[in-house]
């Protein structure tokens, strides 16, 4: 048995941000909590949602006390935040940050038993829906507006709490391009890279089958066809981007992911790396380590990829020419090729037993050991 959870609407392409109005007042809410960080706010991204909500009349608060990699105290400033707000949903506008920041909020307010936030870490035992969240997403990358997980920094500890929740997914997503086009370069590559190692662990996981393939697939060939030109601000580029990412999500999401992510969550708490460019830099040795547990699925991938002449190719040329077409999209975005200038050698056993520890591991298609992940972040460095 397998079980699929995806959002109950979903709106696509340009100008898509304008369904928010009448979403909101169509399922009756009165007063909107708006998600969003800093950045965005000071850049006037969160003001092209918020002019939508202020054209219709809607009242809302704005919370922003969000860290690219959202802590416990912002969680527990967000719920006291939209307790005193009196609002009756949430609009997460930006990348997984303010995005999963709105989902352990959610989940607190209608589960309060949970607002120590450390008791949501894996699958907790929710009883009720989050608060209704419309989700926007800001970047190509995370497709939490499509997932039923959430990721939260334990700052005391230095580790990163994956929880996974079928009651916090958004009602709505909105993936609207041009929410898009303002992300600079680096985090256009970063988030990218991001998606593509969700599609690729998400066809790989143990718990792939052909429900979740079929986007994986779909996912890895549409990245691989709109990241380089995404990064150069294309239209056709940015569109791809917000629907690979999204198809994607609606894959991993269901079915899980793999060390990529494992080894990324800590360097992620220690270091604060950018999530994707950790996944992108970990990726391809990942998948030579993986390989020999995937059978044929590296052929799939490198024909996804654009590789030319894979069914020519032996078993091993395809796993090969799948990896080699991965390095080159990194490198050809930007991403640094090894982590050097990122890990210290002291921290290798910290790193090593949390990556061993995250909710992603089981999921590997390969079986591990800190000892194995240890030795994968050797040969990174």
């Amino acid at each position: 048995m397998a079980r699929f959870v995806l959002n109950e609407t979903s709106y696509h392409g340009k100008g898509a941000i304008n369904e928010i109005a009448p979403e909101i007042q169509a399922r009756g809410f009165k007063k909107a909590f708006v998600c969003s960080d800093p950045d965005l706010i000071k850049f006037g991204v969160t003001k092209k949602v918020t002019d939508v909500l202020d054209a219709a009349g809607i009242a809302y608060d704005i919370f922003s006390d969000i860290k690219p990699n959202p802590t416990i105290e912002n969680v527990q400033n967000g719920v006291a935040a939209f307790k005193a707000s009196g609002a009756d949903c949430i609009v997460a506008i930006g990348g997984g940050s303010s995005m999963d920041t709105a989902k352990a909020i959610g989940i607190i307010i209608e589960n309060p038993e949970f607002a120590d936030v450390r008791s949501l870490e894996g699958v907790a035992p929710t009883k009720n829906k989050c608060t209704p969240i419309i989700a926007v997403p800001t970047t190509a990358g995370t497709a939490a507006e499509v997932t039923i997980n959430y990721v939260i920094t334990d700052a005391e500890k230095n580790r990163k709490m994956v929880c996974v929740d079928v009651h916090d997914i958004p009602v709505v997503a909105v993936v609207d391009p041009d929410m898009m086009a303002t992300m600079p370069k680096g985090l256009t590559a970063a988030t990218g890279m991001d998606a593509l190692t969700h599609a690729i662990e998400g066809y790989i996981t143990k718990g792939a089958w052909e429900m979740s393939d079929m986007f994986h697939i779909k996912a890895i060939e549409l990245i691989a066809k709109s990241l380089r030109g995404a990064v150069e601000n294309t239209d056709e580029g940015r569109e791809g981007m917000a629907l690979g990412q999204y198809i994607a999500g609606m894959g991993f999401s269901n079915v899980g992911l793999g060390i990529v992510h494992s080894m990324a969550h800590p360097l992620g708490a220690v270091y604060d790396t950018p999530h994707g460019v950790a996944n992108a830099i970990i990726l391809p040795t990942v998948m030579e380590y993986n390989a020999p547990a995937t059978g044929e699925k590296y052929r799939d991938i490198a024909v996804a990829m654009g590789v030319q002449g894979v069914a020519d190719m032996t078993l091993e040329e395809a796993r090969a020419a799948a990896i080699n077409a991965v390095k080159q999209l990194s490198l050809d975005v930007g991403i640094p090729a090894d982590l050097k200038e990122i890990v210290k050698a002291e921290d290798l056993d910290f790193l090593s037993e949390s990556a061993y520890a995250d909710a992603c591991r089981p999921g590997n298609p390969r079986e591990t050991s800190v000892e194995e992940i240890k030795e994968l972040y050797l040969k990174l460095m």
